[in-house]
C-alpha cells in the first residue's frame, strides 16, 4: 500500500498548511486485487457511497481512472484553468454527426467535484412529481422528495452546506434547518440585490458547500467556481467524502486505472470480475458486489462495451434503455456590462433566484433557475471566442456581472449514448429541447439586469460540450420493461450491480445534481 502525502503550498498568512494522507492500493504482481465491494469512479457518487459503508466491516475498493489533481500555484491562475484548459484530461467524444468534443468531465480523484462551483441546492419537491413544461412532460420518480429528504440532510451535514432556510420561494421543506448561516453577498452585489427585490423578486444566498467561518481555511477568493482549490476550502467528493472514508480504514483507493469491461458469469446475471488497465497493464479485480459512479456517460458505455452473449445489446440492457434518456440542462451564460461601473468583487457566486422556477402567475409553464457564476475574466472570453480583442474582452468583464441560467432538458429516446466499438468511441446524440422555455428565462432575466443599470448584455447558449450536469441513461423504475435500475438503484438484469451516479434519474430539473447525486447515493448505501 502506497501513501500520497497531500500538503497545501504556502501562500500567505491566511493560507492554510494543513498536510493529508491517503493510502493508496497496488494490484498484485499478477495484476489482481480481491475485496466485498468495489466502487468504480470516486467523484461526488462514488465518494459520498464509499463513506456511506465505512463503517459496515466491508473491504472496499474505490477506483479512479486519474490521479490527484496536482496542487500547485496554476490552480488558482485563470490563464492556466481556463486560457490554457491545463487540466482537462478527457478523451473527445463525438456527436451525433461525429464531429469531436471536449466534454466537461474532469478525471481526477474527486472527479467533476474538483472543479464545481461548490453550490448544492436541494431539488424542489415538484421536481420528483409529474410537471408539465411547454415540450412535454418531466416524468414522475419512483422515489419521493419525502424518502430523499432525511439523506439531502445527510449530505448538507457532510458537505457543510451553507444555507438560509425559508428565503428561497419554491424550496421545499425540510426537516432540519442548515448548520451553516448561507453566505453574505459581496458587498459589489448589493446594489443590484437591492433592485433585484424593487423589482418583485426574491433573491437568496444560494447553498454553498465551503468550509467557510471563524478558524476555516476559505477566504470567499475569486478562483473558486470553476478552479480546484490548493487549500482544500472547497467541501468537494475527495475532501468530504473520500478521505474520511480512507481513514476509516475500510475503503482504499486505486487511482490511475480505468476500467474497460464487466465480466459476468456463464449465467450472466452475476458480475465476477471488472477488467482494466493501469500503466499499460491488465488489471482484473474481483468482489462480491459491484458499484458503477463514472457518470451518465461513462457508466453506460461502460456497461454497453461489457456486451457479452448472454447480453448482447450490453450490459443489463433487455429494456433498450441502457444509454437512452441523455440529458443536461439548457445553459446560457449571460453577462451584463455596466461601462461606467467597474465590478471588484471577489466571490461573485452567492446570488440566485427561482421566481420562474415553477408555473407561475408571469409564466405559464416552469422556466428554471438563474445564479450568479464566479467571475468572469479575459482568458475566459478569449478562450471561447479567438476572435474577440483581448483588451475588449479585459473591459467588458472588469465591468460585468456574470450570471448562469439554467432550465429543464427532458428525457427523449432519441438523445442518448452510443458505443461505437469499432472505433472504440463514445457518441452522444443530442437534440436539445424545451427551448422555448429557456429563450423566455433568457428574457426575463435580461429585462431584470437592464433595470438594475446594465444596459450592455452579451449571451452565450452552451452546447454539447458544457455536459457537467448530465443525466439519464440508466433511469430507475420498478418496471423493468421500461427502465434499467430499480428503486434501490440495482440493475434490473444482474444480481450483485448498483448504479449511484446520476444516470439513473428519471429528470434532470433545473437545478444542480450534486447534492441529489450525494443523498441517493447515501439512500442506496444502507443497503449494503
Amino acid at each position: 500500500m502506497n501513501t500520497i502525502k497531500i500538503s497545501s503550498p504556502q501562500l500567505n498568512k491566511s493560507v492554510r498548511d494543513d498536510p493529508h494522507t491517503i493510502d493508496t492500493v497496488e494490484p498484485d504482481s499478477a495484476g489482481n486485487i480481491e475485496c466485498d465491494v468495489v466502487i468504480i469512479g470516486s467523484g461526488m457518487g462514488g465518494s459520498t457511497f464509499a463513506h456511506g459503508i465505512k463503517d459496515k466491516n466491508l473491504k472496499v475498493v474505490i477506483v479512479e481512472r486519474g490521479d490527484f489533481l496536482p496542487r500547485e500555484n496554476d490552480n488558482w491562475d485563470v490563464n492556466a484553468v481556463f486560457g490554457s484548459d491545463k487540466y482537462r484530461n478527457a478523451e473527445s467524444w463525438f456527436d451525433r454527426d461525429y464531429n469531436p468534443f471536449k466534454p466537461g468531465v474532469f478525471y481526477y480523484v474527486g472527479g467533476n467535484t474538483k472543479f464545481y462551483g461548490a453550490m448544492l441546492p436541494r431539488w424542489r419537491e415538484e421536481d420528483f412529481q409529474d410537471l408539465v413544461h411547454r415540450d412535454g412532460l418531466s416524468p414522475k420518480w419512483p422515489v419521493s422528495y419525502a424518502e430523499l429528504e432525511p439523506y439531502y440532510c445527510q449530505a448538507e451535514e457532510l458537505f457543510k452546506v451553507h444555507g438560509n432556510a425559508g428565503t428561497d420561494p419554491v424550496e421545499p421543506w425540510r426537516s432540519k434547518d442548515y448548520q451553516w448561516k448561507g453566505l453574505k453577498h459581496d458587498r459589489a452585489l448589493r446594489g443590484l440585490v437591492r433592485s433585484m427585490k424593487k423589482q418583485g423578486l426574491k433573491p437568496f444566498s444560494m447553498p454553498a458547500a465551503v468550509d467557510y467561518g471563524d478558524g476555516r481555511p476559505c477566504i470567499l477568493c475569486a478562483t473558486c467556481d470553476g478552479y480546484p482549490c490548493m487549500i482544500d476550502a472547497k467541501n468537494d467528493a475527495e475532501v468530504s467524502a473520500l478521505r474520511p472514508a480512507v481513514i476509516a480504514g475500510s475503503v482504499r483507493l486505486l487511482v490511475k486505472t480505468r476500467i474497460d469491461r464487466l465480466i459476468t458469469d456463464k449465467a450472466g446475471k452475476h458480475v465476477v470480475e471488472a477488467v482494466g488497465t493501469r500503466n499499460g497493464e491488465t488489471v482484473r479485480i474481483k468482489a462480491k458486489r459491484f458499484v458503477l459512479a463514472c457518470g451518465a456517460v461513462n457508466t453506460s458505455a461502460l456497461l454497453l462495451k461489457s456486451a457479452n452473449d448472454m447480453h448482447p445489446t450490453g450490459l443489463g440492457n433487455s429494456s433498450d434503455q441502457l444509454g437512452r434518456n441523455y440529458m443536461v440542462h439548457n445553459s446560457t451564460f449571460m453577462i451584463a456590462v455596466n461601462p461606467l461601473k467597474r465590478n471588484d468583487v471577489s466571490f461573485q457566486k452567492t446570488i440566485a433566484f427561482n421566481d420562474w422556477y415553477l408555473k407561475s402567475a408571469g409564466n405559464a409553464y416552469p422556466l428554471g433557475n438563474v445564479q450568479m457564476l464566479g467571475k468572469i475574466r479575459k482568458p475566459m472570453i478569449t478562450g471561447m471566442k479567438k476572435w474577440v480583442p483581448g483588451f475588449i474582452a479585459q473591459y467588458l468583464t472588469d465591468h460585468s456581472v456574470d450570471l448562469y441560467i439554467t432550465s429543464e432538458d427532458l428525457p427523449t429516446q432519441e438523445n442518448r449514448v452510443i458505443y461505437d466499438k469499432e472505433k472504440d468511441a463514445i457518441n452522444i446524440h443530442w437534440t436539445p429541447n424545451n427551448l422555448q422555455t429557456h429563450k423566455e428565462l433568457v428574457a426575463k432575466t435580461k429585462q431584470v439586469l437592464k433595470r438594475s443599470g446594465y444596459p450592455i448584455i452579451l449571451t452565450e447558449r452552451m452546447g454539447i460540450a458544457t455536459n457537467s450536469h448530465m443525466c439519464g441513461t440508466a433511469v430507475m423504475g420498478s418496471d423493468k420493461k421500461k427502465s434499467v435500475v430499480d428503486v434501490n438503484c440495482k440493475m434490473h438484469d444482474l444480481d450483485n450491480v448498483w448504479i449511484v451516479d446520476s444516470s439513473t434519474f428519471v429528470s434532470s430539473a433545473a437545478l444542480n445534481p450534486a447534492l441529489t447525486i450525494a443523498a441517493n447515493a447515501l439512500r442506496v448505501s444502507e443497503q449494503f
